[in-house]
Parts: structure tokens; sequence; C-alpha cells
């Protein structure tokens, strides 16, 4: 272990000296309070920023266990924490100066939503607690400015740390709420399956945004009041008493007018599998862990999926039990994605009419008179809905807007007015039964079998280095193939899917092996996460990648959208 003094020595040696003189600067250095460690350093003053470490002993950073004595309240104190270096970050960014990314300071920028992430992370035993940035070495060209690396490892960086990531320096009262929050959102969410639920809405939750490039919320916008037939109050450890809307497991119906705010309320219930941070207006909307967002997504690819509960006797004779196309039609693609959220565990779809595939979803009367159901290979969601719940356990969450087909398959019926909900199950069903009940009932689907055992590419089992980036939330390229993800909408950061390309990358080197089932492979990924972090995906422990946890849903969404699977 080096000194800070040593460190300073360094500098004072190399400056003005080519750029690939700052390699030397790598290692750790003892500061007051905290170590500092070097960990990679960039190339030229144009290239990624440098990885830097700040590591914090428990006894110096002082935070009481009770903060963190539960894993939702060590991510949400981790999440907290790198809120606030990223805001003393911000301010001192590129005060020291040069080209290129000279002087910047920066850290994982956290959204709405309260994640896991490499950025940040306490050890529950000991308290220890570890941060990582990046910061771009000075230079004036491509000669090193030492001065002004000075500037930010010796002024800048410690008054960053000193005021972010010492308990004594910060606001006890607030990070208690911060805990408190985390705690009482993990209570509801533990709650919904006692209770017979698969979401609950606060009543005063604010959900529409404040754009639809926004994820803040929006100013004056109209609170959320339950109707009375659907309220629940719970009693939370720390807030108390919460009433609000809990919707029942089975099928709901959300109906309305158009700019009602139907979507807007499935939007919530899509990231109410995240907690929110306080003041976000839907820290209160919690939906079961599982959701899926299920959609009609053409063009993707399909791998040896087995969709013959929705899907058979296809004209071109293809074999529907392990279908494999590498341009899915609307319907095709939503039939793949019901399934592989089965396969993945979920046990509640969120659905929205304006993107489903209409002949995924029904078939109207007069259309099944001329079209004879054996002329027609798709068997739509209306007729294995009430199959997918009973059966299978997987409740449903539909939004309509011009279709009723569904009122008479629906447990409960929601219409949103001027965004407030109101219980219709009663009017709606006196009015359907004045229509045909449709066709008649199926015979139960055989069960989907699941069992694929992907092998892995050739290309992943040499030395040879992974070419990857992320292209934001929209998907991530691993050597020459892109992983499109754009309708994977219950991903709520860029990190998220950086983490979905290290655990596919990762996947490919020491898991896949032509005998574990996809289910296994998942499952082994998960348990490297809970066990040795999230840092574990990256290769080298010293040039740990920006990522965020995304959840076994999305795990398994990527593995099925990757061209490259071998199955």
């Amino acid at each position: 272990m080096q000194t800070a003094t040593d460190l300073r020595n360094l500098l004072t040696r190399i400056d003005r000296k080519s750029y690939p003189a700052y390699k030397d600067t790598r290692g750790s250095y003892q500061f007051p309070g905290y170590i500092l460690s070097i960990d990679h350093v960039q190339g030229d003053p144009f290239a990624a920023p440098s990885k830097l470490s700040i590591h914090v002993s428990g006894k110096s950073a002082a935070f009481p266990q009770s903060l963190y004595q539960t894993p939702c309240q060590r991510i949400a104190l981790q999440d907290e924490l790198t809120r606030g270096f990223g805001r003393q970050a911000q301010q001192a960014s590129h005060q020291a100066k040069g080209s290129g990314h000279s002087g910047l300071i920066s850290v994982s920028r956290c959204g709405q939503e309260v994640l896991e992430r490499t950025a940040c992370s306490l050890n529950p035993e000991t308290g220890d607690l570890l941060l990582r940035l990046e910061v771009g070495f000075p230079a004036n060209g491509r000669t090193i400015n030492a001065r002004e690396l000075e500037k930010i490892l010796f002024e800048l960086l410690p008054r960053c740390v000193q005021g972010s990531l010492f308990y004594k320096n910060l606001n006890p009262k607030r990070l208690q709420e911060v805990a408190d929050l985390a705690e009482d959102q993990q209570f509801i969410r533990e709650a919904l399956p006692k209770l017979g639920l698969c979401a609950f809405v606060a009543n005063g939750s604010l959900l529409p945004r404040a754009s639809g490039v926004s994820p803040l919320p929006m100013k004056g916008g109209v609170a959320f009041q339950s109707p009375k037939e659907l309220e629940v109050t719970l009693e939370l450890p720390h807030k108390g008493k919460l009433t609000g809307m809990g919707i029942p497991k089975g099928i709901t119906l959300i109906v309305g007018g158009g700019y009602h705010g139907k979507s807007t309320l499935l939007e919530a219930l899509e990231l109410g599998v995240y907690n929110h941070i306080a003041g976000d207006g839907r820290e209160y909307v919690i939906t079961d862990q599982t959701a899926m967002k299920i959609r009609a997504e053409d063009g993707r690819s399909i791998q040896r999926t087995d969709i013959s509960m929705f899907i058979n006797h296809l004209p071109n004779g293809k074999d529907t039990k392990a279908f494999v196309t590498e341009d899915a039609s609307g319907s095709t693609s939503q039939a793949a994605n019901v399934v592989e959220s089965m396969e993945a565990g979920a046990s509640l779809l969120l659905i929205d009419e304006d993107t489903s595939a209409t002949n995924f979803m029904i078939r109207d009367e007069l259309m099944q008179r001329v079209i004879h159901r054996d002329m027609e290979p798709i068997t739509p969601f209306i007729d294995r809905i009430r199959e997918l719940y009973e059966r299978y356990g997987v409740s449903t969450i539909l939004v309509a807007g011009s279709s009723g087909a569904y009122f008479q398959m629906a447990d409960h019926i929601i219409q949103m007015d001027r965004y407030i909900p109101k219980e219709i199950t009663a009017l709606a069903k006196k009015e359907a039964a004045a229509f045909s009940k449709g066709s008649p009932a199926l015979e139960p689907a055989l069960a989907p079998n699941f069992q694929r055992c992907p092998k892995a590419s050739p290309e992943f089992r040499g030395g040879e280095r992974i070419k990857m980036k992320t292209l934001g939330r929209d998907g991530v390229s691993i050597n020459r193939e892109t992983i499109d993800l754009r309708y994977v909408e219950q991903l709520a950061d860029s990190e998220q899917a950086t983490a979905l390309g290290y655990c596919l990358a990762y996947a490919q080197k020491h898991l896949l092996d032509g005998k574990k089932e996809l289910r296994q492979v998942v499952e082994q990924l998960e348990a490297l996460m809970d066990k040795q972090t999230l840092a574990a995906l990256c290769e080298s422990p010293s040039n740990v990648a920006a990522l965020a946890r995304p959840r076994r849903q999305e795990l398994f969404a990527c593995f099925n959208r990757y061209r490259g699977l071998k199955l």
C-alpha cells in the first residue's frame, strides 16, 4: 500500500511527459479516511475516462447497521450514496482543465428507480464501502498535465468523498427516511400474494410523467384515487396506514376513452417491479416482482420456442413445438413472448391493446363464421387467458380501448375517467351479456416444453477479447451481433442493458455446455450476482463496467433475442 505522498511525488515526476506515462499511477494509495485505487488508466485524453475506486472501511464510514440490515435497505442506501456523490462530482467536474475528457469526474447516473449497481456497494457484514467512478486524466494535447490531476485527486475528489461517503457528514434523518421507505416498499411487495393481489397503487400517487421523454412527475398532474370497491388499507412498518387500489389476481381489464390515463396506469404498473425514490409520485406503486410487459415484436428472432399453445398446423408445416424464425410476425412474436415469460417464471402479464397484434388477441364472430377455426392456425389469447390463470397461475392486466371482447373474460373491469379509476365490472358484464359469448371453449393446451439447452458459440471459446457496446436501453452489441432490446420495455436503465451483455458473455464462456437448460443458466447467473455482486460478471476486477442489475425476466428476454444463441 502506497501513501498519498507517494502519489503526489509520482505525479511530479511524470508531469509533461507523454500521456502513456499515466499508466505508472495504477495502484492503491492511502488517503485520510479512505483508500484511493487507480484501477484502469485511459490510453489517451480522448479515450474512455480512467476508472478509480474509493474504499472506506466500515469503521470510518460509520453507517449504522440499522440502515442496511435488509437487502432492500442496503440497495436503497447504496443508491442514495451514489446520488449524493454524483451531486458532488457534478459540481467538481471539469474544474481541472485540458483536452478531451480532461477534468471529468463522474459516477453512475441514477434515474427514478432504485437499482443495485456496481457504482456503489456496501458490505452487509463489515460496513465497508466501495464506490467506483470515472476521472478524465488531464492533458494538454497528449502531454500529461499532472498539476491538474493533482488538483482533482488531492482537492476536488477528497471534497466529494467527505461530503457523500461518511455518515457524520450526512443528514441522518434523510438516510433513515430512505431506509424506512425501502422497508415499507418491500413490506407491500411481500404482502401482495398474501392478500391475493398482483399490484397496489396508493391513493395520492402521481402517475403521469412530465413528458414522453421525461421520467419526472408531471407538475399539476391528477393524484390517483382508488375506487371504493378495490380499496385496500395496509399497515406499513414506518408510514403506518396506507390506502390504495389493490388489483386482485386473475384477469383485470382497464378501459376508457383516449387520453384518460389507461396507458399511464399500465406504464406505472410496468415499472412497479422496481422501488422508486421519494418524490417520484410512484413510490407506493408496487407490482408483482415477476410481472412482464407483453407486446407484438415484428422481426425478432425466435429460437426453438414451444408456441403450440397459441399457434399450430402452419401451412408450411413448421414445427411450432420448437419454433424457429429470424423474422417473426406480430402474432408469432407475441405468442413467443407469452410462453417465454412463463418460462421466466412470470405470474403477471401486462398487455396494451395498442402494441398488440390484433389477430393474436381476438377473432370476432363474423371472422370466425367466414374463416373457420380449423382453417386458422392462431388460437387467440382470449381463448387461453382463463386457462393461463386457472392452470398456470398467470394473471393478466389488459388495457383495451376499442374492443369489448374481453369483458366477458375479465374478473375486474376498471374504467379510467380523467385519470381517476372507476370500478365498472357489473355494468360492463351486464352490457356484455347481450352479445354472443364467442367461440366454444377449447380443450386445454399441452404445457409448453421449456427444455432448451443452449451451447456456447465457438467464437467465445478462445481467450480473445469480447467487444461490447451498449446502445442505451435499446440493445447491446457483442462482437458483431446486436441484441435488440427496444421492446423489452421494463428495462429502466442503460446500465441494465450493459449488465445483460456481460451476463450473456459470461454464460457463453462459463455456463453454456449444451446440457444445462436455459432456466438453469439463468439461475446460476443470479446465484453469481447474489453471492459475489454484479462485479463478478466482469472478467477483470480492475476494469469493472458500470452495471445495474436486471431482473430474471430481462435475462431470459436477452437470451431469447440473441440471434447467435445455439440451441
